[in-house]
């Protein structure tokens, strides 16, 4: 894994026409936008552009619009790239519920390994994704521009025009990484998705740290089997309070959190076990005599 600085840039334009009109990026999916899904696994990125509409977002951002409004993808890249430093661009487009930050990586790794000039995204169907990917951004500039010079700009023009003349690098799309939703068949497919019980753990532990600004890995099974012990060894509504607890002093401890988190984890089970075994056994009070049944 590289440490490759990027900027990014998130385009979140666009009619939505089979979505009737309505504001794409805005619509939720789990809980939170699908702008902010996607901003939250580009949080490496230097300076992240959003090309679009001024919204509300989950953190800091610089906007950008194409011009004209409704330019099309080329255009509204370009508007993008004029805002960035980074001689890495990674591309992402806003409909994305489902990217990864390791699918991000991956894209960055395969760009700085391979020595070509982008890194796409290639879709189970073997479609190339240039809106799934990372860009050197010298030769991207140098597309757009000779673009915009052989057609008197870039306002309507394809996507499948800008990877023509670049050196590409292939990257395999991992499960639902390219699932976009474009209709509300595909929102309602995604809504579905994430709460199904192999996800749902997952997809609200994300959405929760995104929503407190909190950005730590932690190991939920861990958790898990604290408030299990806390329920069961001490009194049910421990179980909350308990994993509340262990967060607070994970905050205080500082350093590292994942390991903070562990630490605390791991005296408060002791702790649990150390409560449950004093719970007399059942039947236990009525040998307290003596043989002879005398007090």
């Amino acid at each position: 894994m590289t440490a490759t600085a990027y900027d990014a840039i998130v385009l979140a334009g666009g009619a939505a026409k089979r979505l009737g009109g309505v504001d794409k990026p805005g619509v939720r999916v789990g809980g939170r936008t699908l702008l902010d899904r996607v901003l939250g696994v580009c949080r490496g990125a230097g300076t992240t552009v959003v090309v679009g509409g001024r919204r509300a977002t989950v953190r800091a951002v610089e906007w950008a619009r194409e011009e004209p409004a409704g330019g099309g993808p080329l255009a509204a890249l370009d508007a993008g790239v004029r805002r960035t430093a980074a001689q890495t661009l990674l591309v992402l487009s806003a409909d994305l519920p489902f990217i990864r930050s390791g699918t991000v990586q991956r894209l960055l790794d395969a760009l700085d390994s391979s020595g070509c000039e982008a890194a796409l995204l290639v879709d189970a169907g073997g479609r190339d994704q240039p809106l799934v990917a990372a860009y050197r951004a010298e030769p991207l500039r140098r597309e757009l521009a000779l673009l915009a010079a052989e057609h008197g700009g870039l306002c309507g023009l394809p996507l499948r025009l800008l990877t023509h003349e670049l050196a590409l690098a292939r990257v395999a799309a991992g499960p639902l990484d390219s699932f976009d939703c474009d209709t509300w068949e595909d929102i309602a497919a995604a809504r579905s998705r994430i709460r199904e019980h192999g996800h749902v753990l997952d997809e609200w532990m994300t959405a929760v740290k995104d929503e407190l600004g909190i950005e730590l890995d932690v190991d939920i099974n861990v958790l898990l089997d604290l408030a299990r012990d806390a329920a069961h060894g001490v009194a049910r509504p421990a179980a909350p309070l308990t994993t509340f607890l262990v967060g607070y002093a994970a905050a205080k401890a500082g350093g590292d959190g994942p390991q903070a988190v562990a630490e605390a984890a791991r005296k408060a089970a002791a702790l649990a076990a150390r409560w449950a075994e004093e719970e007399e056994p059942k039947g236990e009070a009525a040998g307290h005599g003596t043989e002879d049944g005398a007090g």
